[in-house]
């Protein structure tokens, strides 16, 4: 079992910037991959970005490519969304979820993921 706790959510003006955090447990941190995923009101959830688990490689939508890095910190069980020029669109509870897959395929759906998080709001006013 992974518990995973999000945290850094909240309202920022459009172009601002903000910094999500997961923090996991229960498991050995270094030998699951994560990835952070979005859902608007009314929409799907969606993929925004994973990482693999040392770090080397990263993964985004296309949507937020450029704008968006995702990072872990294995010594302290965590995982970052950097979220920079922000947009209204961007506006989503953004779940972390934590994967035992290891291909890019497997990442970047959320089938591929065991567990999730409770998810934060993000709300970017225009």
């Amino acid at each position: 079992q992974v518990q995973l706790v999000e945290s850094g959510g909240g309202l920022v003006q459009a172009g601002g910037p903000l910094r999500l955090s997961c923090v996991a447990s229960g498991r050995t941190f270094s030998t699951i991959a994560m990835g952070w995923f979005r859902q608007a009101p009314g929409q799907e959830r969606d993929f925004v970005a994973a990482i693999t688990r040392n770090g080397i490689n990263r993964y985004y939508a296309n949507s937020v490519k450029v704008r968006f890095t995702i990072s872990r910190d294995n010594a302290k069980n965590t995982v970052y969304l950097q979220m920079n020029s922000l947009k209204a669109e961007d506006t989503a509870v953004y779940y972390c979820a934590a994967s035992q897959g290891f291909t890019a395929l497997q990442i970047m759906g959320s089938r591929g993921y065991d567990y999730w998080g409770q998810g934060t709001q993000v709300t970017v006013s225009s």
